[in-house]
């Protein structure tokens, strides 16, 4: 049995390295059942010296932590373990895109993408600015819950009217 998943993806800021920022109010909603693949956009200025950083909110890990030298496994949520990648490892044109592998209930919240660019000095320098984008992942599933639970209210009243008019 597959559970549908309605993913609110909202770009809520494109921000470049030097920290300028362009408003968006752009909004688009994601249908996906539990166990596809879904990539969660995200653009940086540029892709020299940058590492990636994508977080859930609600949670204490990171969710990917990418840079020069691929995926930095330490302090990552156990629940995204195997299951994200970035869509382009060279950030080529600064695409910092996320893949979520297997998307699952469990997988809801609000994701940050933060572009940390690191300076000659390789000292780091985090982008102290709204996150890139925020995107929601809310379950689908519960406008079929809701449209059952009225199914079946109308048969039990469908039944009660029939065994009322029988008597």
């Amino acid at each position: 049995a597959f559970r549908i998943f309605e993913l609110k993806f909202t770009m809520m800021h494109q921000c470049s390295l030097e920290c300028g920022c362009v408003e968006r109010d752009e909004q688009k909603n994601i249908t996906a059942e539990s166990g596809q693949d879904v990539i969660l956009t995200c653009r940086a200025a540029n892709n020299n010296n940058i590492f990636v950083e994508w977080r859930r909110v609600d949670l204490d890990d990171y969710v990917l932590l990418y840079g020069d030298e691929g995926s930095v496994l330490e302090d990552q949520h156990p629940s995204f373990k195997n299951r994200v990648d970035l869509q382009d490892r060279q950030m080529k044109d600064g695409d910092v895109s996320l893949i979520l592998k297997n998307v699952m209930i469990a997988d809801s919240g609000t994701y940050e993408c933060r572009v940390i660019q690191r300076g000659h000095s390789h000292k780091k320098t985090v982008i102290k600015n709204k996150p890139i984008c925020i995107m929601d992942l809310k379950d689908g599933s519960i406008g079929w819950k809701v449209a059952l639970s009225i199914f079946c209210l109308l048969l039990v009243a469908a039944v009660a009217v029939f065994m009322y008019r029988k008597c």
